[in-house]
């Protein structure tokens, strides 16, 4: 019995060691200096805004810019693969560019930042967008962001990324 309950405390004392240590809200730490975080964080700020500006500015062949242009890129969402790598998504990209007219994006003030490492960091926001088809109709929806964005020869891309739609509000009975 003595010989099961060591191995069994050695068993524990032994994991409990190779457990990543955690700061006090149970996340491990980042390894980031505060100097880093703040500036990938500000970084991946003006990347977002620039991806909003750049495609109500131009449509939606700006969108070209901002994924990457590798075999990592994916794109979801609502529970959807929508683009399965860059070349799915730069199809979709025309397609879009033929059907709709514009786009007017806006990213939420609940936009937040988690950098990751110096050149790569979680992006995540509300959005709302305007979109007018060929055809001059409009349709606006909101929804929720999240995105991994990647910085590679000094310029930031969206690695991947999830867009949600917000379901309607209820009808009133």
């Amino acid at each position: 019995m003595r010989a099961v309950a060591a191995v069994l405390i050695t068993a524990a004392l032994a994991s409990t060691g190779c457990e990543p240590r955690r700061d006090a809200g149970g996340a491990a730490p980042a390894g980031l200096s505060p100097a880093t975080r703040a500036a990938v964080t500000d970084a991946v700020r003006q990347f977002a805004q620039d991806v909003a500006h750049d495609v109500t500015r131009e449509g939606p062949a700006a969108w070209r810019r901002y994924f990457s242009p590798g075999p990592t890129f994916f794109m979801a969402s609502d529970g959807q693969l929508v683009f399965s790598n860059a070349a799915s998504a730069a199809r979709g990209i025309d397609d879009l560019t033929r059907t709709l007219r514009s786009i007017e994006l806006r990213w939420g003030d609940d936009l937040r930042v988690d950098p990751l490492t110096p050149d790569l960091a979680v992006m995540a926001s509300s959005w709302s967008e305007l979109r007018v088809a060929a055809d001059g109709g409009r349709v606006t929806d909101r929804g929720y962001f999240t995105a991994v964005a990647e910085r590679r020869d000094g310029r930031w891309k969206f690695r991947n990324a999830h867009w949600s739609v917000a379901a309607p509000a209820p009808r009133a009975p």
